[in-house]
């Protein structure tokens, strides 16, 4: 338990052209997620970008970042921002790191210009609006209503886990419980594309050991030892108490509220006691885990690379392991 997001604040860049794919020099305060957002690019394909990089919270100034490139989409009438995620292929998660003006993901207008992470460009021809086959219509007023577009199901495990087979992986968790748990892990599993059973497990049994077996939603801790963590983003009084660690993975620091709460569409800082709803810590630890790129290393079956993006070190690894090797049983 108790892992951090300990990223500091970005401070300034220096680009440079370099073909198709920009190029970077990091400066004294740089962090990866921040470069990530500034450059419409997701963390987990920027990661991809620089195999160089062992640990995305560990960048050094002077050292070299590759950009990939990032595409463009023109909102029109009838656009929603998850219909625009859906149709090029990407997360609605990721769409809103990739663009920090947008606050609300509910309101957004024709003519305003998104950028899709990655540089997706979805299915027929873009031509100047970034939009498959169409043009840009005219209209007024925000873009709001149900999503126009349906989010894929997932290529692996469709259902993800069931509260019986929660219960098989952490086995003091009890039945009411695990039926609470279980239907916000599956969504925000979906939605991040942990969507084989190899990466669900891997999911699930690093955040039961994280949270107590789905029990702790909160650090017990009073959180003032965070007070004046310019590294976390506490630069306000009250701030440590304020921004303690909550969720399943423990969200700390008003930085990685703001960050978190960005890239999900939840004003979590304003609000910071929402990461403790089991929703919310579900969706921030799929958030956490998708913008790290977390996926590739729980593909290639590395258990202790996982276990070192999720907490920064090997702490507790018997544990993790334990609940991983129930979750597999459970989930093959």
């Amino acid at each position: 338990m108790n892992t951090i997001f300990a990223l500091g604040q970005h401070t300034g860049l220096r680009s440079a052209e370099s073909g198709a794919v920009r190029a970077m020099t990091v400066q004294h305060g740089d962090t990866l997620s921040a470069i990530a957002v500034r450059f419409g690019v997701p963390l987990g394909k920027l990661l991809s970008a620089n195999p160089q990089i062992l640990n995305p919270d560990v960048i050094y100034p002077g050292d070299r970042v590759s950009l990939p490139a990032a595409n463009g989409h023109t909102v029109r009438s009838g656009d929603t921002l998850s219909g625009i995620a859906a149709g090029y292929g990407v997360s609605l998660g990721q769409v809103l790191a990739a663009n920090p003006q947008v606050t609300n993901p509910d309101m957004i207008y024709p003519g305003d210009r998104i950028t899709i992470p990655g540089g997706h460009g979805g299915g027929g021809n873009t031509g100047d609006t970034g939009r498959p086959g169409g043009d840009v219509t005219d209209g007024t007023g925000p873009v709001t209503g149900p999503d126009s577009v349906s989010r894929p199901a997932p290529a692996g495990d469709a259902d993800g886990v069931t509260p019986a087979q929660l219960q098989q992986i952490v086995p003091q968790l009890g039945a009411s419980r695990a039926e609470a748990v279980a239907p916000h892990l599956n969504a925000a599993m979906a939605e991040a594309g942990i969507d084989t059973p190899q990466r669900q497990a891997m999911f699930i049994a690093q955040l039961a050991h994280e949270s107590g077996g789905f029990h702790y939603m909160e650090e017990i801790a009073s959180g003032a030892a965070y007070e004046g963590r310019a590294d976390l983003g506490n630069t306000q009084a009250g701030d440590g108490v304020r921004f303690k660690g909550r969720g399943y993975i423990q969200v700390t620091g008003r930085h990685n509220y703001t960050e978190a709460g960005r890239a999900l569409g939840l004003d979590l800082a304003n609000n910071p006691d929402l990461a403790s709803r089991p929703e919310n810590a579900a969706r921030i630890a799929a958030w956490y885990w998708e913008s790290r790129g977390i996926n590739a290393a729980a593909d290639a079956g590395d258990f202790t690379r996982v276990t070192r993006l999720i907490n920064g070190g090997t702490n507790g690894l018997a544990d993790r392991q334990a609940y991983y090797d129930r979750a597999r049983a459970a989930l093959s």
